[in-house]
């Protein structure tokens, strides 16, 4: 029998850190992803129940595609938003007299 290989071997024995490398994807990006898809499904959620009211539609419709906007734009850009909050600000100090 042949050997068959599909890819090659990744040595995954550091754990989780190995397979967000090999993917590309790194802690910061995949919480991003994780908020942005929930928000996505809320907006989902929110098309899916409008009323038979028109005017009550038009207005949950509305918001349904503004959260649907928001949770696109995050998962796209939320990585390089999130980057510029860091800690490593300096202490406030009290001007010296």
């Amino acid at each position: 029998m042949r050997d068959f290989i599909l890819a090659a071997p990744i040595d995954m024995s550091v754990g989780f850190k190995d397979f967000f490398d090999s993917i590309g994807m790194t802690s910061t990006g995949l919480v991003t992803k994780g908020i942005a898809a929930v928000i996505a499904v809320i907006a989902v959620r929110m098309l899916l129940t409008l009323s038979n009211d028109p005017k009550t539609a038009l207005r949950q419709g509305s918001m349904a595609v503004g959260t649907l906007f928001v949770a696109v734009i995050l998962a796209l850009y939320g990585s390089t938003l999130f980057s510029t909050v860091t800690n490593n600000a300096p202490a406030a100090t009290a001007p010296k007299n």
